[in-house]
């Protein structure tokens, strides 16, 4: 049976094609690490790549939003914890208020509670990321509203944010609050007020005024213990789910790799395989397609 010089040269033509076509593909792996870049690579093996990737941008996702959790909690934490040093004080200087001191004595109290009731006021309007931290969801508002006579001194405190607590996702179904809710923020707001009357006080010498505010300091020293040590929990809960995160997009990560990464060692082989396989067919090629009939005859 004769084949045609253009049925050769057809063939030969169609081998070269492919053969350079897997050599460029090779090459083209060796010189990314990537397995696939078209989803007909390998169609089962991208869509579990997809899955994964989806999956490690929640994860990611998740992640940030608990970073982001975490210095909430941890500025909370931290103005709580001048709460709790400036409450030791007015509660130290609450006792001495009570006992067999001058009048002078007092007024020097009166004075230093009121730089205390000032220090409160500050911590209390305290901020995270521009947002004021114990305004509960009203963010923009500054929580404790103060009011002041004509020398300066504050005279009063209102809460001034909302009842609502801000929630953070940290998992499908899963989220935390990590500001102080409303009884909290109350709680500081009477605080400051019985600072307001410890002072005023002191600097009237009434022992029995500095007495009647003792409890209720007492009792806002226990607000702000209780919270801080709900503080304290929400951040082990916090660093629990960033544990927990980073673990599973490791994991992604490792199984996206497998997917898509080339074997580079297995790859190179191919490639080398496939150029010589490439260079002998190109060497058989330019024999064959530069036979003619000529050759026949002689």
């Amino acid at each position: 049976m004769r084949i045609s010089t253009a049925s050769i040269s057809t063939a030969v033509l169609v081998q070269l094609q492919k053969l350079s076509g897997r050599q460029a593909e090779l090459q083209n792996q060796v010189a990314t690490g990537q397995r696939m870049f078209l989803p007909g690579d390998d169609p089962a093996a991208m869509g579990r790549v997809i899955s994964a990737q989806m999956e490690r941008s929640s994860v990611a996702q998740f992640s940030r939003n608990a970073d982001t959790a975490l210095a909430y909690s941890q500025t909370s934490f931290a103005a709580l914890d001048q709460f709790k040093k400036l409450s030791d004080r007015a509660g130290e200087l609450g006792v001495l208020g009570t006992g067999s001191i001058g009048t002078e004595a007092m007024a020097a109290f009166g004075a230093e509670v009121n730089q205390l009731l000032e220090q409160a006021s500050t911590v209390g309007n305290a901020r995270s990321r521009n947002d004021y931290i114990f305004s509960g969801t009203a963010v923009t508002t500054p929580p404790f509203t103060l009011t002041r006579d004509v020398a300066g001194n504050i005279t009063g405190v209102a809460y001034a944010g909302d009842a609502g607590d801000i929630s953070v996702p940290l998992g499908d179904g899963t989220s935390i609050k990590p500001s102080t809710d409303s009884t909290t923020n109350n709680g500081l707001a009477a605080f400051m007020t019985q600072l307001i009357a410890l002072r005023d006080a002191l600097q009237t010498g009434s022992t029995a005024g500095v007495q009647a505010t003792r409890a209720n300091l007492e009792t806002s020293e226990n607000l702000i213990v209780s919270s801080l040590s709900e503080h304290g929990a929400v951040q082990l809960r916090i660093e629990v789910a960033q544990a927990q995160h980073k673990a599973r997009g490791d994991e992604l990560d490792r199984q996206i790799s497998a997917e898509a990464d080339a074997d580079l060692p297995s790859t190179i082989v191919n490639l080398n395989q496939t150029t010589q396989a490439y260079e002998a067919a190109l060497s058989s090629s330019a024999t064959l397609l530069k036979m003619s009939l000529l050759d026949y005859i002689r």
